[in-house]
């Protein structure tokens, strides 16, 4: 009951942490099913840990199968019907670029030799909550861009080249995506483009821009 004695409209309820979790939990099975971008899970991810009422949460999964007034979910995909994910990606003397929406498999081999590859993550669709980035860089280099809220573990062997991690370095949320990169160089680098919401939809030249921003502490405020 309100202060008036009418009873609170269900979607003006106030949510528990326990709420939370579970549409975190749902919205990770709507991205591991390729529904969601890993950058579109982020976003509502966010906004989940922020919601403070039921109808917060609802805008969350409301255009998703299975939730109230949603579509009904169509029969599971087929193999055939599903993108084939993503396994290699390799820039040989010159350089490649992976942007938009495609799959990572659950473990992708990353060549670069005297070229490089700058690997856009925001768009892409992951098999489950983990994949892993095995980068092989010969007198060349990659550059992997992801939200900052995502879980990184770095690893691997440098000899003169080595990593480096730039823009929001801050600790991923609960339950977030893991992303292994198992990096080996040789006159060779790989950096690690950490980006911040307002990133968002941008090419990746103002997506650097804006991590260099963030380094800073100087981030344009969002409108």
């Amino acid at each position: 009951m309100n202060e008036s004695g009418q009873p609170v409209p269900s979607g003006e309820l106030r949510v528990s942490d326990q709420d939370r979790d579970t549409i975190l939990n749902v919205l990770g099975e709507h991205a591991a099913a390729g529904r969601l971008t890993l950058d579109e899970l982020e976003d509502r991810a966010a906004r989940a840990l922020a919601a403070k009422t039921r109808g917060d949460l609802d805008t969350l999964t409301r255009d998703l199968p299975g939730a109230p007034g949603a579509p009904q979910a169509v029969a599971p995909q087929t193999t055939a019907s599903r993108r084939a994910p993503i396994r290699w990606m390799v820039a040989i003397m010159g350089g490649s670029q992976r942007r938009g929406r495609f799959r990572l498999a659950s473990s992708v081999n990353v060549v670069d030799f005297m070229g490089g590859d700058e690997i856009d993550l925001r768009d892409a669709e992951m098999e489950g909550s983990e994949t892993t980035l095995n980068i092989v860089s010969v007198m060349g280099g990659a550059q992997v861009y992801l939200p900052h809220t995502v879980d990184v573990e770095i690893g691997g062997i440098s000899i003169m080249g080595g990593n480096q991690e730039r823009g929001v370095i801050s600790r991923p949320r609960p339950g977030a995506p893991l992303i292994r990169i198992r990096a080996y160089n040789l006159m060779g680098g790989l950096t690690i483009w950490r980006l911040p919401p307002e990133a968002r939809g941008l090419s990746l030249k103002e997506s650097r821009r804006l991590a260099k921003a963030a380094e800073r502490g100087r981030l344009p405020a969002l409108e």
